[in-house]
């Protein structure tokens, strides 16, 4: 009998025939050990490689026709062992672009989330930090003065360190710290503080956090009395100073030279793949690693863009919030001027508002650290594209051909726009937009690129011009180079579509870089995936379909007085006889007339006790008589003997 399996969850799915089943459990532990044998077997070369990777590896290398492996072939031990051979030699090649692109995107996938997950991770750190001196605040118990100026010492500390204004070190903050606390919150009051819940006293915590950090800030900027206008740039957090003007010109930079080094690789591919050049081995030139190191800066620049983007929504939030914090410090200002005391009320929640601005500030700023830090981790990954092409080596290619950056191709377009006239086909439809250059390339299908210069040009990338107009093909938008790429596409879609996809499978670093996750559902990002989905699986076709009905395709009239019930007629016609038959009647005397509510006192019956006599009793001697001669002779008399006792015996 033979052992066959099958792929599956999270790399491989191992499954035996139909004469010997072999149990999930079974088959998750063999997934696992197919993993943690190339983990092993990678470290022992020297290569540190994660799980995630390993898996990934995995499906690329089965997606690959070349390898001979399908997905709904079932493997025997000889294909599984050939499978983790080749995994084994993928994953230990040296100076690989298409490895490095793959661990780019790897790390990238897990570590780079959304901006609201990235400040809830933030948020939770710090609580993370502040939690033990919080526990310890919540959890005292004060008994006499001096752990009452612990516990008071404790909470400042507590408000110091999450406010983020100063070392607790610093005599002068912590005394700035005290005195703002003792304003708000002095230490008579930890009495009422101590008989709270744990619950409330940690919110309490953090309601007295914002209150002294919004006094601080105000006393801060209340020094500057002299000035016309604030300085906001003296009240920002002294991080977010440091970090906000080196991001973004480091990452501007950083993209620059990433673009100019794609735009280098793009027209160097692009003469090597022009009909009648020359052969690439006559040239001395493997074209494989060309556009694996093609691809390698491609996907580089994708995730610079993304960072670039958030970093400039970043400095867009800061600037929003530092004229928010200038009003609110107007504001301040404009109502404690020179009073002597303000209702807690009115100022306290300004002094609330300010705090949270500045909380904000302190989030941007981590925000910068954190896309900072993505970015320049990024870069070892394109290290083996630069060892195996230097600068020269790419000028003997280019041969003095001009550098076009991916701007100059999208606007020098000579051509005429294609008019939707000249597309026909089912479900084929031509759209001009109105602006291109507003045209995102996540509308666009490829990531903006064109699919067909893809296919006949041995996978060389070249943007899309907008300007010509867009390709709708059953719901989805395709951007082309030239004219005539979009009219041969156009003519046999389905086509470049599966030969696209074939091209992804030679070339799994595409299947992120453009985008073809819907028509890859077996490579879901690994961290992604749900108890029980499956990772190499056919891909599942979806459409959209709506219908149209009519909300009330006839007109009807419904009587909201109807009632279908007799016995509820019958009431109701039983109370409106009854209602004839009511009068209300009202009269004014005198005596009611502008009475007023009189009052007595009266005093409550006491209880009292009363003693009487009680029952009693007396006790008398039981009689006891003996009576003799009741038997013997006649004529003698009966003799009567008293035997009674008496009580005292």
């Amino acid at each position: 009998m033979t052992t066959v399996y099958q792929l599956k969850h999270p790399a491989v799915r191992l499954r035996s025939d139909t004469k010997l089943k072999m149990s999930q459990a079974q088959a998750e532990s063999v997934i696992r050990n197919i993993i943690c044998e190339l983990v092993q077997r990678c470290a022992s070369h020297g290569n540190e490689v994660s799980e995630t990777l390993a898996a990934f590896m995995i499906k690329a290398v089965v997606l690959d026709p070349r390898n001979g492996f399908d997905v709904d072939r079932t493997l025997t031990p000889h294909d599984v062992q050939k499978l983790t051979e080749i995994c084994l030699q993928r994953l230990t090649e040296r100076c690989s672009p298409f490895l490095d692109t793959v661990k780019m995107q790897v790390y990238f996938d897990l570590n780079y989330t959304t901006r609201k997950e990235f400040v809830t991770e933030i948020h939770h750190v710090m609580e993370s930090k502040l939690s033990p001196l919080s526990r310890e605040i919540t959890d005292s118990r004060v008994q006499t003065r001096k752990e009452a100026e612990t516990l008071y010492q404790k909470i400042t500390h507590y408000m110091l360190l999450r406010s983020g204004m100063g070392s607790p070190s610093d005599t002068d903050t912590l005394h700035e710290t005290t005195a703002a606390l003792q304003s708000v919150f002095p230490q008579t009051e930890l009495g009422s503080f101590m008989a709270l819940l744990k619950r409330d006293k940690e919110q309490q915590l953090k309601d007295l956090s914002m209150l002294v950090t919004g006094v601080r800030l105000f006393n801060r900027s209340s020094m500057t009395k002299d000035q016309v206008e604030l300085n906001i740039q003296d009240l920002v957090p002294e991080v977010l100073r440091e970090v906000l003007p080196v991001s973004c010109t480091a990452l501007e930079q950083e993209l620059e030279d990433c673009e100019r080094l794609v735009w280098r690789y793009t027209c160097a591919l692009e003469a090597l793949t022009e009909p009648g050049t020359a052969a690439p081995a006559e040239m001395g030139v493997s074209v494989e690693l060309l556009r694996q190191a093609l691809y390698n800066v491609r996907q580089h620049q994708a995730f610079l863009n993304m960072l670039m983007a958030d970093v400039k929504a970043t400095v867009q939030r800061v600037e929003l919030l530092q004229s928010e914090l200038t009003a609110h410090f107007q504001v301040l200002r404009d109502t404690v001027q020179s009073k002597r005391a303000v209702p807690a009320a009115q100022v306290f929640p300004m002094f609330r508002s300010v705090s949270r601005l500045w909380s904000g500030l302190q989030d941007e700023a981590e925000l910068l650290h954190i896309f900072r830090n993505l970015a320049l981790s990024l870069r070892p990954f394109v290290a083996s594209q630069a060892q195996i092409f230097s600068e020269n080596s790419i000028d003997g290619l280019l041969q003095g051909s001009e550098i076009k950056s991916d701007a100059e191709r999208r606007r020098l377009c000579e051509e005429n726009p294609i008019e939707p006239a000249e597309m026909s086909g089912p479900d084929i439809e031509w759209l001009v937009p109105e602006h291109p250059n507003d045209t995102e390339p996540q509308s666009v299908q490829y990531s903006g690129f064109c699919g067909h210069i893809l296919v006949c040009r041995d996978g060389l990338l070249l943007p899309g011009k907008p300007q010509l107009g867009l390709l709708k093909y059953k719901e989805k938008l395709y951007a082309f180079s030239s004219r005539d790429s979009a009219l041969q596409f156009a003519s046999a879609p389905e086509h470049y579509i599966s030969e696209v996809a074939e091209r992804a499978k030679r070339s799994p670093e595409l299947i992120q870089l453009l985008c073809l996750h819907r028509q890859f559902s077996c490579v879901t990002p690994y961290t992604e995936l749900q108890s029980g989905e499956h990772l190499l699986v056919r891909p599942i076709n979806r459409s959209s379909s709506s219908t149209q009905t009519d909300t009330h395709p006839v007109e009807s009239y419904m009587d909201r007085t109807y009632e279908w019930n007799e016995w509820a007629l019958r009431r109701k016609a039983l109370k409106l006889a009854d209602l004839r038959r009511k009068q209300t009647h009202s009269t004014q005397t005198k005596l009611s007339h502008l009475r007023r509510d009189n009052f007595t006192q009266t005093y409550t019956s006491k209880d009292a006790m009363g003693q009487t006599t009680q029952d009693g009793e007396s006790s008398m001697p039981r009689p006891l008589v003996y009576l003799s001669e009741l038997r013997g002779q006649r004529g003698r008399p009966m003799v009567r003997v008293e035997l009674t006792r008496a009580l005292d015996e």
